[in-house]
């Protein structure tokens, strides 16, 4: 090997952090450099994840969410042996031997019956739905059709969040069924949308301006960095908190159920938008077929509501139950610690962990809660069945503890205390003439006091 070789062959961070824009985008793993900027367009995991943590160390990211089968692919982006100040810390080394652990104890590939279990749950809940509505004609009846078509939604959300993840069926092509049964057909969600709102959820995790499930400009804010009318990154927009958000944010600790019942609006929408955009959507047509025959089958069994009050009520009832999933997914991260900025590779561990809250249950309970009542664990073992999340959470809370980092759990009556109480500390913040917002009359006449 020449000396010009030798000298490419040792690339520094300072180097590696120069290429990280869409059009020159390399990443470090286990201290090698990849320039994968030809791979993201065909990532499957999207091209969120690689682009926001471009020019960096992304080893731990890397491990929690691939296979031992994809370490063989990287060869093909290699261009250098490995940074001159490759570093690791003892957090990512304890984390990484866990994984391994994880691993050879075969838990990635058993999955227990939990998948069998939601399917006919499922199944059931459409059959005996079906049933109220076209077989009966009681008020009382129709109204328990429209809580089980919301629970049916809530159960096919947990199928569509796990096949997303990871294999739930024997074979990919499986998969991709249950995902588009589940997930568009069944709900009217487009997996495609899902998936990459939820790979760049996992990423940057609790980041405001990286992380779109904190991202609810104008209805809600977590934290008061949001008066500053930040720019979300995954909506390529900036949140502006004028006098209609400060209104609304204000008052957010009293109107949060009330928009959760009807939070499902949104995914809808976002839904058909993602699927009439210029975004690279796997399959697009396949996915736009699925959403299409929701929005078939569910106006047609509500049609044989025999008047408008009824299908009324049958929506809402829909509506409103599967808003308890809605809730959950805010329980999780509304009251956890954020930050604005990228993801950092080198502190992802830490970000995943302090970014994240559990709920404690009964194990009777995890098919109400779908696997998120582990979030830490979730986060951090992304592809882990969640019938085997709660056998590592003890794995995971020790290793939080031998390095002092924070681990939280609470009941979830406790976690929705939580949660309001965060919305109500930045409704009152926004209040506050400490943070002034352009205002109009309509603001000044609902705020005047006396």
């Amino acid at each position: 090997m020449d000396m010009e070789t030798e000298k490419k062959s040792y690339i520094a961070s300072e180097e590696l952090r120069k290429h990280s824009s869409p059009s020159d985008l390399w990443i470090s793993i286990q201290g090698k450099v990849y320039n994968v900027t030809d791979w993201v367009k065909h990532h499957p995991g999207g091209e969120l994840p690689l682009l926001n943590l471009a020019g960096q160390d992304v080893t731990d990211a890397f491990v929690a969410f691939h296979p031992a089968s994809a370490w063989k692919h990287l060869d093909r982006f290699f261009v250098g042996y490995q940074l001159s100040d490759y570093r690791v810390s003892e957090v990512s080394k304890d984390y990484r031997r866990l994984v391994a652990e994880i691993a050879k104890l075969g838990l990635y590939d058993k999955k227990g019956h939990g998948v069998l279990f939601s399917f006919c749950l499922m199944f059931a809940l459409f059959s005996v739905a079906v049933y109220f509505v076209v077989g009966t004609e009681s008020l009382l009846a129709h109204l328990a059709a429209g809580g089980m078509m919301g629970f049916l939604w809530i159960q096919s959300g947990w199928m569509g969040h796990d096949s997303g993840h990871y294999n739930v069926m024997i074979s990919p092509r499986l998969n991709r069924l249950a995902q588009i049964v589940s997930g568009n057909c069944l709900a009217g969600i487009s997996i495609g949308w899902w998936k990459r709102n939820h790979n760049a959820h996992h990423i940057a995790c609790n980041s405001l301006d990286f992380d779109p499930d904190l991202q609810h400009m104008p209805l809600f804010a977590v934290s008061s960095k949001f008066f500053q009318s930040i720019t979300s990154y995954f909506y390529e927009r900036t949140m502006t908190f004028d006098s209609v958000s400060r209104f609304l944010i204000s008052h957010q600790h009293l109107t949060f159920y009330p928009v959760m019942c009807f939070a499902r609006v949104n995914l809808f929408a976002q839904s058909v938008i993602h699927l009439l955009s210029k975004k690279k959507v796997q399959d697009r047509w396949q996915e736009i077929a699925g959403v299409m025959f929701f929005w078939i089958w569910y106006p047609y069994l509500v049609s044989f509501l025999p008047n408008w009050g009824e299908r009324l009520m049958f929506v809402v009832a829909s509506f409103v139950i599967t808003g308890i999933q809605h809730v959950q997914f805010c329980l999780n991260h509304f009251s956890s610690s954020v930050y604005v900025g990228k993801p950092q590779g080198n502190d992802w561990f830490e970000k995943q962990t302090i970014g994240t809250l559990n709920i404690s249950c009964s194990p009777w309970m995890d098919w109400f809660h779908g696997g998120l009542q582990f979030q830490v664990e979730h986060h951090l073992f992304p592809r882990l069945p969640r019938c085997h999340l709660r056998r590592v959470a003890p794995l995971v809370w020790e290793l939080c503890k031998k390095h002092k980092l924070h681990y939280s759990s609470t009941s979830f009556w406790e976690a929705n205390k939580r949660t309001l109480g965060t919305l109500r500390a930045a409704a009152l913040k926004a209040r506050s003439l400490e943070n002034p917002a352009p205002r109009n009359l309509v603001w000044e006449a609902l705020n005047t006091h006396g």
